[in-house]
């Protein structure tokens, strides 16, 4: 039997969270850790996406690292390509690649009370390690749909996040399923070449103009030579983004103005009366996600463009039925079906004192981090720590902070295990679950926020800097932490 490797760290992941974490730990003078990655490259979610027009809907100066910013970004908002080559510089200039097992799939984790430590199973052999962060991420693993026939489709299927690099819509008749986040990218940047495209839609998404622009030669130079000059347009982008809150959580009235924004661009570019009917939401703004986009309705709006709200209920070999009895041809299909967000996979293999898995005690999760019953245990994006309005590596950092901080504190008492009390943790998620029905979100739509009870264990129903201030230090008190064998 071959002897696990020790390791102090085991972080899981090279996405930004990940990375982070080994960033963060090295600062703070922790260099004895491994980053778990089951890919070749870095990256994570702007590693695996490349479909298409795929970018992402918050400001390159607010979607970055604090301690990382980039004075070259090309435009205001960040392509997936030029995310995937900020990861790559970040890991580099940090000194983390060494440091990452690449090709190295995390089979299974489990506490091991005996040696209070976690043994971690890969593909690549086996560790035991005194602390292990968990940066995931949320929107990784691809949900798939679940319809009659769907194996049996003879022509190129494909979800978003498993782009066939050598495929082209040139001349094809393809079905796009969804029109969420990655569908207003896609539809786009591939309606011109194909001769049709069916979009069968779910529900209909708010998409309000996006205000992305080039970024000019003498501002990236101002990044690069005035100081302060790319932290002011950071916090100026972080701030305007936070009075989104009000809307959000204290007086949803506020979005009604947004709903007529939407309607006027949304009208400017379809005309058709039924298409038009097909593309207006039933449900308040903001109670699924709000998506960017100036191109979106001019394809759908085209000759070659069909929307069909029907529920789709069968593959064949070379179309798409649904329930109409209406057989849609096509020799593509794009699964724009969104992730598994709060039952991700991973969560299953996690496997904590108690015998318990990530997935029985998710939401369970302090402060999105910690888990009762995970001593030593650190989830990055976890729990009611996603955003409908703001930047996630913003959450991460302030995460990392608390991560850190627990770190230090926990080696100064002896080392641990520490773990969070439940009825702390209790008493936390009571109240985030009483404050969400009230917010946009709980006003009566159904989204990928919510999990198979009902529950929104996916967004923090506040500002971010409030959870910045919940995050900055770790609390004793709150843990049960006790000293380290040997």
């Amino acid at each position: 039997m071959t002897t696990a490797s020790q390791v102090k760290f085991a972080i899981i992941g090279a996405g930004f969270a990940g990375l982070g974490a080994a960033i963060r730990l090295l600062q703070a003078g922790h260099d004895d850790l491994t980053v778990l990655e089951r890919a070749a490259e870095v990256g994570g979610t702007w590693r695996d996406n490349t479909y298409p027009g795929c970018r992402c809907d918050v400001q390159s100066n607010l979607y970055s690292f604090s301690f990382a910013r980039n004075p070259d970004w090309s435009d205001t908002y960040p392509s997936q390509p030029e995310l995937r080559s900020y990861l790559n510089d970040v890991a580099s200039r940090w000194g983390v690649l060494p440091r990452i097992r690449f090709g190295c799939e995390v089979l299974d984790v489990r506490w091991d009370e005996s040696v209070r430590r976690w043994q971690i199973s890969t593909t690549r052999g086996d560790l035991s390690a005194q602390y292990l962060i968990a940066g995931v991420g949320s929107l990784v693993e691809p949900s798939l749909p679940e319809i009659p026939g769907i194996g049996g489709f003879a022509g190129t299927i494909m979800h978003t996040a498993r782009w066939d690099a050598g495929w082209s819509p040139a001349g094809r008749r393809v079905a796009v399923v969804g029109t969420g986040a990655s569908a207003i990218q896609v539809v786009p940047s591939i309606q011109p070449q194909a001769e049709h495209l069916t979009v069968f839609q779910r529900t209909a998404a708010f998409v309000l103009p996006h205000t992305g622009r080039p970024v000019k030669r003498w501002r990236r130079a101002a990044y690069r030579h005035v100081p302060g000059t790319q932290r002011a347009s950071r916090l100026t982008a972080y701030w305007m983004r936070e009075l989104m809150v009000f809307g959000f959580v204290a007086k949803p009235e506020i979005l009604k103005k947004a709903e007529t924004v939407w309607k006027r661009h949304m009208e400017r570019a379809v005309a058709d009366p039924v298409k038009r009917e097909k593309l207006t939401p039933n449900y308040d703004l903001g109670c699924k996600r709000v998506l960017p986009s100036n191109d979106f309705y001019p394809a759908v709006a085209a000759g070659n463009v069909d929307i069909v709200t029907e529920k789709i209920i069968e593959f064949r070999p070379d179309a798409v039925v649904t329930a109409d009895g209406d057989s849609h041809p096509a020799d593509t299909v794009i699964l724009a079906t969104g992730f598994h967000v709060t039952d991700n996979p991973m969560f299953g293999k996690v496997t904590g004192r108690d015998g318990r898995t990530l997935a029985d005690a998710f939401g369970e999760t302090y402060l999105g981090t910690v888990v009762p019953g995970f001593p030593n245990y650190f989830h990055l994006t976890g729990a009611n720590t996603g955003l409908g309005h703001s930047s996630m590596v913003f959450m991460i950092e302030s995460q990392l902070a608390f991560v850190v901080d627990a770190v230090r504190r926990i080696e100064a008492a002896g080392g641990g295990p520490a773990e969070v009390r439940p009825q702390v943790a209790a008493a936390y998620n009571a109240g985030l679950q009483a404050k969400l029905p009230s917010t946009v979100w709980g006003s009566g739509c159904s989204s990928w926020y919510l999990d198979s009870e009902g529950r929104n264990l996916t967004l923090w129903p506040g500002f971010t800097f409030e959870f910045r201030r919940r995050t900055r230090r770790f609390r004793p008190a709150d843990f049960t932490i006790s000293r380290a064998q040997g």
